[in-house]
């Protein structure tokens, strides 16, 4: 099983048992949700499939997205973790990198140090040279965390903002 200890996170696989109902909790609120997918706030179905869909992915690619807990109280703080992406275009079949956090978490460094232990992980463990993401342009907070990740804002396709890495640089 992986995972990734860093000074404050555990990064794991899921547990569908513990962690359908504080995913879900996360993903129905509709200010996490905002710059996800849709928008749209994510019902207790459709968080259990996400689980079910993310667990599948890490068979199918051998990366996926983590569940996030917090080391000193075992709370589930969000999601964070590598992807292949459908949308937009540009970025489309490349790997790229997302998280959620539930919003009690935010502006703490959370996303940040996950998110670096995420890229360490993809070049490191994987083998990964290269990983992308996007953003929706009213999304500051998640730029200023690609921004500390050494990420590079690459243009812009369907609206949204576009950044990568290249690992092989990477100085985590």
């Amino acid at each position: 099983m992986t995972e990734i200890r860093t000074p404050r996170l555990l990064l794991r696989r899921w547990s569908p048992d513990d962690d359908l109902a504080p995913l879900a909790d996360i993903q129905a609120d509709p200010v996490v949700m905002q710059y996800i997918g849709d928008g749209a706030p994510r019902s207790l179905d459709e968080s259990a499939e996400d689980i079910e869909r993310w667990e599948e992915e890490w068979g199918d690619e051998g990366f996926g997205l983590f569940a996030v807990e917090l080391l000193g109280s075992g709370e589930l703080a969000g999601a964070v973790g590598l992807y292949v992406p459908d949308a937009p275009p540009r970025i489309a079949e490349h790997i790229g990198i997302q998280w959620r956090l539930a919003r009690q978490f935010w502006g703490q460094g959370y996303a940040s140090e996950a998110a670096q232990a995420t890229l360490e992980f993809a070049l490191q463990d994987r083998g990964i040279d290269r990983v992308v993401a996007a953003t929706a342009p009213g999304d500051t907070s998640s730029a200023k965390v690609l921004d500390k990740l050494g990420m590079s804002f690459t243009g812009e396709d369907e609206g949204f903002r576009l950044y990568a890495i290249d690992l092989t640089e990477y100085e985590g």
